[in-house]
């Protein structure tokens, strides 16, 4: 699957933000796995794809999660926050994707 396949505009639209959390940083030291929350509609070529554009690295696989809102009150009212879908970008070997700002 390549980028040429895929709508520009809607690529650039499919990484919502990345999901920095202990728990993302620790499988990122791990496994070279990155976090990404997605749009509830975005498929894993076009994950792939996505990554592959924006951040000029090599992917070999992609999961996804699909993260149900949790009941919370918000004052007197019962509400509910939205569902996420997360996707597990597995690099390939070597390449290393910078998250956190730093200069490099």
């Amino acid at each position: 699957m390549s980028a040429l396949k895929f709508d520009e505009g809607r690529l650039m639209q499919v990484l919502v933000a990345p999901v920095v959390s202990e728990k993302a940083t620790m499988v990122s030291e791990k496994t070279n796995v990155v976090t990404f929350k997605v749009l509830q509609s975005a498929t894993k070529p076009e994950i792939k794809a996505a990554v592959e554009l924006l951040f000029k690295v090599e992917v070999t696989g992609v999961s996804v999660v699909n993260v149900k809102g949790r009941a919370k009150r918000f004052g007197k009212t019962m509400g509910r926050r939205d569902n996420v879908r997360k996707a597990y970008v597995r690099l390939k070997e070597g390449q290393d994707l910078n998250l956190s700002g730093e200069a490099a």
